[in-house]
């Protein structure tokens, strides 16, 4: 019986596999150990501010902006509290392009239509927004889209004790602007509107959002850098659902909070109680305009620009529909409401120019004013007939500035040698023809024609009968009622042309001086003072001699010197179905210009009625109601009764009757 022998297993081999395996899970283990130095040292900032971000929301902070005030600290616009409501896409939609899903709305959306009572066109406006949102993925689908604005209380009540049933709907307190005074100074002040896709291109670099509004015109616009301050921003914690949190921290790192800045407040130079004097002086006016500046400062008491509308409609603060509802009517209406025809709208000046005319040819030693001409109620000149109101006889200067003779001044041209050159060059430099320097409402230049340039515009030809024209303030000639109203200002403080002013002072939220604004002097004009002795004083006879043409239309104790003017319009034609307005459309414009007290001249004013007819009958009567007020308002400030003052402006009807419809 023969005995094998067992051989042993080959431990060689095993150990040998063995090396390998426990050198391989070694390596493994240093991979997996580096793996956690590189994410929880070298990265863990990285990767725990990505966790962060996953609970940590930073919520905007809506600013404050600025408060309008007049020169006496009324109000003029300022802020209401509101509630906007905004929603993440994310959160109230479901499915995903990229998984082959198409997007739709969840419950969380259907019940914050149902709480919030949001109109049918508006649900499906903003549906159709919000998916197209979420398909587009990234940051978009995570941003907060305004879905309502000024929500009620009780509505914003509504939806944040539901709070916890609408993750990723958030209800942001903001403020709404409000002009307490309404339509009055509405040009002056302007409006707000909504930034839009194509404007937040360029302004999201200056800290704008969407929903964000922004000033659209007058000193919103002007000064919206002032006014608009700076937002803020918060740091909150929320649940996977979007919930709010309690605040933790060692998860909000510092800073944790950015308080927003409000925007600074403005003072004005207008004077709200001549505002409203102003608008009460042009009741029964259809349209027209109206400014009364100081003489020795150019700052503008008052502004007022007729049709009028509420910027309350136009800001936002009634919801979208009323928005669109008033833009249509504002740029709908014939009587251009939307054009600020204080500032923005050029007409020719008619007789009120004619001081001007006058002071071209006396500077030039064309005329002696003592000497008299003859008007029969007509001039000839080469075959056209240039007519006058009426036969006015022998006619000196002076009658012809106060009685307003046009043959006078149509002579000053083809018998002294007046020259379109002089008149041009005496209006520019009473600042016709160029822009007053107020940057309001796209200010227009107006238009100081020269020979040159009416030779350029008809075709290298030159007629006399346009000198003739511009004598008159006629022809291509044409101002705006502020430049019309400095320019008087300078002839009665004796040729200092100021700039006008409409903001004295910036301040803070707090009532501290921030910036304060002096007068500025755009230019001194050389007016020999015999020559402006005589322009006065024929524009003093204009409206307390008999015969002048705003003499009927005088206020007793109202000391006023001034020129009617009545300034031609061409002639429309129109379809048989507007008819009933072809009347209206065709009449003269109707001016005064002038200044008050006549001796110590405190203010100038001037009054464009558009289409009103004859300027001594319709607004010769606005011009003396409106320096009526100022002297009853500056009365009751020296009394210490400011605050009263407006209630102290009674406006009695003018002599002169009834005015246009």
């Amino acid at each position: 019986m023969s005995l094998r022998v067992q051989r042993p297993p080959d431990v060689s081999e095993f150990r040998r596999r063995f090396r390998w395996l426990a050198l391989f899970a070694f390596f493994a283990f240093l991979v997996i150990l580096a793996r956690m130095v590189e994410l929880q040292v070298l990265f863990r900032d990285d990767y725990q501010a990505i966790a962060r971000e996953n609970i940590v929301r930073k919520l905007s902070l809506a600013t404050t902006r600025g408060i309008i005030r007049d020169r006496n600290g009324e109000v003029l616009a300022a802020n209401r509290p509101a509630y906007n409501v905004f929603v993440e896409p994310m959160k109230v939609t479901r499915g995903s392009v990229a998984k082959g899903v198409p997007p739709t709305l969840n419950d969380i959306w259907r019940k914050l239509s149902s709480l919030s009572g949001i109109l049918d066109d508006e649900r499906m406006r903003h549906e159709e927004r919000l998916l197209a949102l979420r398909e587009s993925g990234g940051n978009k689908a995570t941003q907060q889209v305004l879905i309502m604005e000024d929500v009620s209380r009780d509505a914003a009540a509504t939806l944040m004790t539901h709070a916890r049933e609408l993750p990723g709907v958030h209800i942001v307190p903001v403020s709404v602007r409000y002009y307490p005074h309404g339509a009055v100074g509405a040009h002056v002040l302007g409006y707000m509107r909504e930034v839009d896709g194509e404007m937040l291109v360029e302004l999201r670099k200056q800290g704008y959002a969407e929903g964000d509004r922004i000033g659209a015109s007058g000193v919103e616009r002007a000064w919206e850098s002032y006014l608009r301050g700076a937002r803020g921003w918060e740091k909150v914690i929320v649940d996977a659902r979007g919930a709010r949190r309690p605040a933790r921290d060692d998860v909000l790192e510092e800073p944790k909070r950015a308080d927003p800045l409000p925007g600074r407040d403005l003072r004005l130079t207008l004077d709200v109680h001549i505002q409203e004097a102003i608008v009460k002086a042009m009741r029964g006016e259809l349209a027209g305009a109206a400014a009364l500046v100081e003489v020795k400062s150019g700052r503008i008491l008052g502004l007022v620009s007729k049709p009028s509308y509420d910027p309350n409609q136009l800001s936002g603060g009634f919801g979208k529909k009323v928005v669109r509802d008033a833009f249509q009517r504002l740029f709908n209406d014939p009587l251009k409401t939307a054009i600020d025809k204080t500032v923005s709208g050029a007409f020719p000046p008619g007789s009120t120019f004619k001081p001007f005319t006058a002071l071209a040819a006396l500077e030039k030693g064309l005329i002696d004013h003592r000497v008299n001409t003859v008007c029969r109620g007509f001039m000839q000149f080469g075959r056209r007939i240039f007519r006058c109101t009426h036969s006015h006889g022998p006619t000196d200067l002076h009658k012809g500035l106060a009685q307003s003779c046009n043959v006078y001044f149509y002579r000053l041209v083809s018998e002294f040698g007046v020259t379109m050159d002089m008149i041009a060059d005496v209006g520019r430099r009473f600042g016709f023809g160029q822009r007053s320097g107020l940057a309001l409402n796209g200010e227009s230049s107006g238009r100081m024609p020269t020979r040159a340039w009416m030779t350029l515009r008809n075709k290298g030809q030159f007629r006399h009968g346009f000198t003739l024209n511009a004598a008159l303030g006629q022809g291509a000639t044409t101002v705006t009622v502020l430049q019309l109203a400095l320019a008087y200002a300078a002839l009665a403080n004796g040729g200092t042309l100021y700039q006008p002013q409409l903001v004295t002072a910036v301040d803070t939220a707090g009532g501290a001086v921030v910036q304060e604004f002096v007068s500025r002097v755009r230019r001194r004009i050389e007016i020999a003072p015999r020559h402006g002795k005589l322009i006065a004083q024929a524009l003093w006879g204009g409206v307390n001699e008999e015969g002048g043409t705003s003499h009927r239309a005088r206020l007793a104790g109202v000391d006023v010197a001034g020129k009617t003017g009545s300034a031609q319009v061409s002639h429309k034609l129109t379809s048989n179905n507007e008819l009933e307005n072809v009347w209206y459309f065709n009449r003269d414009h109707a001016w005064f210009a002038g200044y008050a007290p006549s001796g110590e001249p405190e203010v100038a004013v001037v009054v464009l009625i558009e289409h009103g007819g004859a300027g001594g009958r319709h607004a010769a009567p606005v011009a003396f109601e409106i320096i009526q007020a100022y002297q009853l308002l500056r009365a009751a400030e020296k009394a210490g009764t400011a605050e009263k003052a407006g209630a102290a402006v009674v406006l009695p009807q003018s002599p002169s009757g009834a005015r246009a419809p």
